[in-house]
């Protein structure tokens, strides 16, 4: 007796390697299987990465990168696209054109710029590129307040700039904004600030107290990706569950945090599918 599965919907990550295995390519897949999107990537560069560190980097030629990126839209195509480590220009100009020219959309952009180890990820050249080029591409752009500053010069130290900030970052052309405060100082819960510009909504959950929390960046946004990708529309109910719902998700990951290594050990992104099944 045969069978005639439905066709998946298909996630898309743009990102580098992490050898370690708790942040880039490998948790976006991870994060897309654990959300029920079929996960396929562009690896942008390769790093040498553990618990402890970066302690190498070698990016992938743009015409390698661009490769892949028609490879795989080309064939599989994809219902969203998530965007992380970009490593140079030349990467950055090779996705974005690519994206272009097979009118990819659904776009989520974490503009990737140092490691949780303070290892820089993003040339110090490249970062005008991504601001003119990439970001204006972005359905959802997710960066972190170091990232905002680089980004826009605003400077976010308390729950208060959260919105000075989203306004400088909309200018730059995203079509959304998730301004993530959760290691701000003056509030007990993690608190981030999703905005269009029209809508405007705090996304809370509670902070936990773990050192395990490699790859909550790249998990956050993977995992928007998966549910825009899912919900097959990117209107603000579409995004505005999409984000709530990462959060949710990324919340219990951190709960679960895999203690591995020496170091900062990553999220566990299978801790719904293991709790379901106990």
């Amino acid at each position: 007796m045969s069978t005639n599965p439905a066709s998946p919907r298909r996630a898309l990550t743009i990102a580098g390697s992490d050898s370690g295995g708790g942040a880039g390519i490998q948790a976006d897949l991870k994060t897309f299987q654990a959300l029920g999107a079929f996960g396929t990537s562009v690896v942008t560069a390769l790093t040498a990465q553990n618990t402890v560190g970066v302690q190498a980097v070698h990016p992938v030629p743009p015409a390698f990168v661009r490769a892949q990126l028609d490879s795989v839209l080309g064939d599989i195509g994809a219902d969203a696209v998530k965007i992380g480590m970009l490593a140079n220009a030349g990467i950055i100009e090779a996705v974005s054109s690519g994206l272009v020219d097979h009118g990819a959309h659904r776009i989520v952009l974490d503009p990737v710029a140092a490691s949780k180890h303070g290892d820089r990820l993003l040339e110090e050249e490249a970062v005008e590129v991504l601001r003119d080029l990439l970001i204006p591409q972005a359905l959802v752009l997710t960066p972190n307040v170091g990232e905002v500053a680089l980004l826009t010069h605003v400077k976010v130290e308390g729950v208060a700039d959260l919105r000075r900030a989203a306004e400088a970052l909309l200018e730059l052309g995203p079509r959304w904004v998730v301004v993530k405060g959760g290691h701000l100082p003056d509030n007990t819960d993690a608190i981030d600030l999703l905005t269009d510009g029209d809508t405007w909504e705090q996304i809370r959950a509670t902070r936990l107290d773990t050192r395990d929390t490699h790859g909550t960046g790249c998990t956050f946004s993977s995992a928007i990706a998966a549910e825009l990708a899912k919900a097959g529309g990117q209107g603000t109910e579409q995004v505005v569950a999409a984000v709530k719902e990462a959060k949710r998700y990324l919340t219990g990951a951190l709960r679960h945090g895999v203690r591995v290594g020496r170091g900062i050990g990553p999220v566990d992104h299978a801790w719904e599918l293991l709790s379901r099944g106990s």
